[in-house]
C-alpha cells in the first residue's frame, strides 16, 4: 500500500477516532531498501501498513511510533550506525544504530495523529451553548445535547472511555443524567452546579446502589473554581479545567482505567491480533522481532536474538573469550 492508499487508511483511522503514526522517510543512503518518499502508517497495537524499509527498520520505527502514540510527540530518527555521521547528527534527533548487512541508511520522521478530543454537554442553557463554542474553537468535537435527548442508548452509543461530559440541564433531572454518563465510563464527568446541590444529587445516586468509586469521579462542581462567575465565564472555567487536566495528562490515566475496567467485564466480540515480542540485539542494539528467523542463541539461560547472522557471530566470538 502506498500514495493515495495510505492517506485513504489514514482518513478512515482518524474518522473512527483511532490514534496512529504516520511514518515517512525523508531521506535514505543506498543501499537502504527504504525510498524517499515511503510512507508507512501504525496503529497503537504496532500493525504496520505501508513500506518503510525492510527487516531492519521495520522493528525500530514500530516501537517509537507506539511512543509517539503514547506522548503525543513527533520525533525524527536517524537509523544506521552512528559514528558514520559524526557531526552531521542534528539536536532533537532520535540516533538508533542499526548494523545491517545491506549497510544502508534511513531518516523517518514519525509524526502521531491523536483524536481530536470529544465533550459531550447535556443541556440548553446559554452557558451550554458558549462552552460548546469555545470547544469547537479549540478543534474539539463537541455534541451539545438537551437533556431530554440523554437517553441511556445515546449515552452508550455516543460517550466513549475517551469522551468528557458535563451535566449543564440546572436541576432538570440531573440525577438521571449523571447516572447515564456514569455507566459510560467517560474519561471527566462534571456536573453544573453548587457543592452543596452536587452533594445531594450524589447522595441520591449512592443511595440507589451506584458505586462510591464511580461517584468519587464526578466533578462537583465543574470547572475551575474563579468565584461570582457570569454563564460566559462558568464556560471559560470549565473549558479551562479539562485543558489543565488533558495537558497533565489526568484524563487519559482515567480513560486507561476505565477501558481496563469495562474489559473485564466485556467480552470482546473478536481477538485482537497480536503483536510480536521483540529483543534488543546485544551486538548492535537494534530491536528485533524475538522469533525464530532472527537467529536465537540461548547462553547460560538466557535467549539472545539478532538482526543478522554476523551479530549472532560476533556474539559467539566474545562468549568464547569469556
Amino acid at each position: 500500500m502506498g500514495g493515495l492508499g495510505i492517506l485513504s487508511e489514514a482518513n478512515s483511522l482518524a474518522s473512527r477516532g483511532e490514534p496512529f503514526a504516520l511514518a515517512t522517510v525523508v531521506w535514505r543512503e543506498g543501499p537502504s531498501s527504504g525510498k524517499q518518499g515511503s510512507r508507512a502508517i501504525i496503529t497503537a497495537a504496532g500493525e504496520l501498513s505501508g513500506w518503510i524499509g525492510g527487516a531492519c527498520a521495520e522493528p525500530v520505527v514500530i516501537r517509537e511510533a507506539k511512543q509517539a502514540i503514547a506522548d503525543g510527540k513527533p520525533r525524527l530518527l536517524l537509523l544506521g550506525t552512528a559514528d558514520r555521521f559524526g557531526g552531521a547528527i542534528q539536536d532533537g534527533m532520535t540516533v538508533v544504530p542499526i548494523s545491517c548487512q545491506s549497510e544502508g541508511a534511513l531518516e523517518v520522521y514519525v509524526e502521531p495523529v491523536l483524536p481530536a478530543p470529544h465533550l459531550v454537554i447535556v443541556g440548553d442553557s446559554p452557558m451550554a451553548h458558549v462552552l460548546a463554542r469555545l470547544a469547537r474553537a479549540l478543534d474539539w468535537a463537541a455534541d451539545l445535547v438537551p437533556g431530554p435527548a440523554f437517553s441511556p442508548d445515546y449515552a452508550a452509543g455516543h460517550v466513549s472511555a475517551r469522551s468528557m461530559v458535563v451535566i449543564a440541564t440546572q436541576g432538570h433531572g440531573d440525577e438521571d443524567m449523571i447516572g447515564r454518563a456514569v455507566a459510560a465510563r467517560p474519561a471527566y464527568l462534571g456536573l453544573v452546579g453548587s457543592r452543596k446541590r452536587g452533594a445531594a444529587v450524589l447522595g441520591y445516586l449512592a443511595d440507589r446502589g451506584l458505586p462510591r468509586a464511580d461517584l468519587d469521579r464526578v466533578h462537583v462542581p465543574a470547572g475551575l473554581d474563579l468565584g461570582h462567575t457570569s454563564h460566559e465565564e462558568m464556560a471559560v472555567a470549565i473549558i479551562a479545567q479539562l485543558v489543565q487536566l488533558r495537558a497533565a495528562g489526568a484524563l487519559a490515566d482515567v480513560s486507561a482505567a476505565a477501558q481496563s475496567a469495562t474489559a473485564t467485564t466485556t467480552l470482546p466480540t473478536s481477538i485482537p491480533a497480536t503483536t510480536p515480542a521483540t529483543a534488543l540485539d546485544p551486538v548492535c542494539g537494534m530491536t528485533v522481532t524475538a522469533d525464530a528467523a532472527h537467529w536465537p542463541l540461548e547462553h547460560d539461560g538466557a535467549t539472545y536474538y539478532f538482526c543478522c547472522a554476523g551479530c549472532r557471530q560476533s556474539y559467539e566470538s566474545e562468549l568464547a573469550t569469556r
